[in-house]
């Protein structure tokens, strides 16, 4: 059986700039002063990242701050094109990222869950059938006819969520949201996730929370300086990045290329 998600060997660079010339008097200015010309790195937040997910299950990605895990969700959710390499996802896929991404701030909660799910392809009968369902879970009440650019990040997490749960997707994209909110809402999350898990739903969470990853997820990748140092087991990758943190696991160097422009 094919995997439910595919990544051979993504790369992602960004172009980093310093002096930055708007102005035509710095331009020239630089002309006689080499320190003042503009300048560029190109950052690889990413590099040569292989794995598969298989279907139902669910799959940890850890790494420290700026390892690469944020960017590789975002290739995998299509927000970011790969500098290189490719990403197959077979299935509907629902990204639980950045707090409000693909939220309309000018719309209210109710709107916006219209929109969310036009995007995903329901119909709009389709949308009403579900639409009571996503505010009871969310737990808006008379917030969910106020503009989302009012919304605190638990609100608009608390929204999101309800909002995926309901689209039933083939793969959930999960992103240290549930880092953020009140302890009752993060526990009714996990249980439904949990829920989801059972009924066979892919799940692909990118966490600080070791503890979780050891006991929730079936494998895991460990992401350093945007390379996988390791894929398999989960507590395998809990017990190397452990390792890594103590100072015992070696340097992986990201790559940068230098240059003026």
């Amino acid at each position: 059986m094919a995997a439910i998600i595919d990544c051979h060997r993504l790369s992602k660079a960004f172009i980093l700039r310093t002096n930055r010339q708007y102005l035509l008097k710095d331009r020239v200015l630089a002309m006689v002063q080499p320190r003042l010309r503009e300048s560029h790195q190109t950052f690889w937040a990413l590099e040569d990242v292989s794995f598969a997910v298989e279907r139902g299950e669910t799959f940890g990605i850890l790494g420290p701050n700026g390892a690469g895990k944020t960017t590789l969700l975002r290739i995998i959710a299509g927000i970011f094109e790969p500098t290189s390499g490719s990403v197959r996802v077979l299935g509907r896929l629902a990204p639980l990222l950045a707090l409000g991404v693909g939220f309309h701030p000018e719309l209210t909660g109710r709107e916006n869950i219209y929109l969310s799910a036009a995007l995903f392809g329901f119909t709009t009968r389709e949308i009403r059938a579900v639409e009571g369902a996503i505010i009871e879970f969310s737990e808006l009440g008379r917030f969910i006819d106020v503009a989302t650019k009012n919304y605190s990040a638990g609100m608009q997490l608390r929204l999101g969520f309800s909002i995926a749960l309901e689209v039933k997707p083939d793969v959930f994209l999960v992103d240290e949201v549930l880092a953020v909110g009140d302890e009752h809402f993060r526990g009714k999350c996990l249980r439904r996730l949990g829920e989801e898990r059972q009924a066979g739903r892919t799940f692909l969470i990118a966490t600080h929370n070791l503890q979780f990853i050891a006991e929730t997820c079936d494998r895991a990748a460990l992401l350093v300086e945007g390379r996988a140092a390791f894929v398999g087991k989960a507590r395998k990758a809990v017990r190397r990045y452990r390792r890594l943190l103590a100072g015992e696991g070696g340097e992986v160097s990201p790559r940068i290329d230098g240059g003026q422009a």
